[in-house]
């Protein structure tokens, strides 16, 4: 069966509700009941929430288990170029004929009931998950945690809350405190929780909500510890020090989201196989990936091309530090973020390393930022800025000027996914 089969039914689902975006599981509730509750037939569940490392911690987790000899579910969003890319099963990406299968079997069970796009497609990664064997399932949140179609698993194995900034406030709460609340909310009765580096006013929340469900934590500056020495990163705990190489997902932030990958295999008694494998093997596109090869990166042979789909404050922090610390180069942005994201506080790191920003509209979606609005924007913070009509007209100009340059695609995942789709 070809692609277009999910995609027919994954179009029909964008109908079922009207809004993209509306937190709660009553829904997701009754969609499951009627699935048979697949949620209750899952292979130990790791269950992982934050604003930012979600995706790269789950990455590196299911490195380190699979070079144990483990097999791995994994559910993720958004996806970059297709949607199958959500769902792995026993470590391979879903088929088109089980995707199809699946989607329309939740999309009958569902009948005409009202249910948002991604409350009714977890319902369906979760039913494939129960159907194939396997010996451990990573979930990552969508939005929140509390009220996220994936909170619907009793007794999880391991929770894990990666760092928690502001993001998502129409949604989650304008203060740290309120957005910490709803990412602990994956929080489960007597189930351990790995905490990664938080701002105290979210760790407050944390060890509040944990200690009233007797859910032992394992926090990174207290149980766990992990730094950048000579070359290597250095992980402790109590079991003792491990020395490694430094994690091949780029930039010094990944070296936290290793460490509460790491904790999570300890915890679960995996050994230096699995550590060393979660930090040299883990995968994970559009996270400071560099292009090397395809459309974009042949037009380009003399440039240093990169991805990232980072799109928060804190993100373009970690973005400005690992270009900080990369070899001098002229360093160009080009730019395109959604109208719901902190465009000010994303832009305002970058503009101390980079040298200027071309602005884009992102394709085919509707909340993109108008280009000449991000340019506006950037000459705000700083940074030299023009607008052009789409990525590869704006690599082309700036290669014009400085074709050896280092040019950073930027500001959203959506961004990334139709730059992957493009590069080929």
């Amino acid at each position: 069966m070809s692609a277009q089969g999910s995609d027919r039914i994954l179009e029909r689902m964008m109908a079922l509700h009207p809004k993209i975006i509306d937190l709660t599981l009553d829904r997701v509730w009754r969609l499951l009941e009627a699935l048979g509750n697949p949620q209750d037939a899952l292979p130990p569940v790791i269950h992982i929430a934050g604003t930012n490392g979600k995706g790269s911690t789950q990455a590196m987790i299911r490195a380190g288990l699979e070079a144990a000899g483990k097999r791995v579910h994994a559910y993720t969003s958004p996806h970059l170029a297709r949607f199958h890319e959500r769902i792995r099963l026993a470590g391979d990406l879903i088929s088109e004929d089980a995707l199809t299968e699946v989607l329309d079997e939740c999309y009958r069970a569902n009948g005409s009931g009202s249910i948002t796009y991604f409350e009714i497609t977890t319902c369906a990664a979760l039913l494939a998950m129960s159907r194939t064997p396997a010996d451990y399932t990573l979930l990552e949140v969508g939005l929140g945690g509390r009220l996220d179609a994936t909170n619907v698993v009793a007794q999880p194995a391991l929770t894990i809350i990666t760092p928690i900034s502001i993001d998502h406030e129409q949604y989650l709460g304008d203060t740290l405190a309120r957005i910490a609340a709803e990412k602990a909310g994956i929080i489960k009765r007597d189930v351990p929780c790995i905490v990664g580096p938080q701002p105290d006013e979210a760790m407050e929340v944390i060890e509040r909500i944990a200690a009233r469900l007797n859910a032992p934590l394992l926090a990174q500056g207290q149980h766990w510890h992990t730094s950048a020495e000579a070359g290597r990163m250095v992980y402790q705990d109590e079991r003792g020090l491990l020395d490694l190489p430094l994690p091949n997902l780029p930039g010094a932030h990944q070296i936290e989201n290793a460490g509460a990958a790491l904790a999570a295999l300890r915890h679960l008694h995996l050994g230096d196989t699995a550590a060393e494998a979660a930090v040299t093997r883990a995968q994970w596109p559009a996270r400071m990936q560099r292009l090397d090869s395809g459309a974009l990166a042949d037009a380009a042979p003399q440039a240093e091309l990169w991805l990232d789909g980072g799109h928060n404050a804190s993100a373009g922090q970690a973005i400005g530090r690992h270009l900080a610390s990369l070899p001098k180069r002229p360093t160009h942005l080009i730019c395109g973020m959604l109208n719901t994201k902190d465009i000010a506080g994303y832009l305002r790191p970058l503009a101390e390393v980079a040298d200027s920003l071309t602005a884009v509209s992102i394709p085919g979606e509707a909340n993109t930022l108008p280009a000449e609005t991000t340019a506006e924007a950037a000459r705000a913070a700083g940074l030299p800025a023009s607008c052009a009509p789409d990525v590869r007209a704006a690599l082309a100009a700036i290669l014009k000027q400085s074709p050896d340059a280092r040019v950073l695609i930027c500001g959203s995942l959506y961004l990334a996914g139709h730059v992957l789709r493009e590069n080929g």
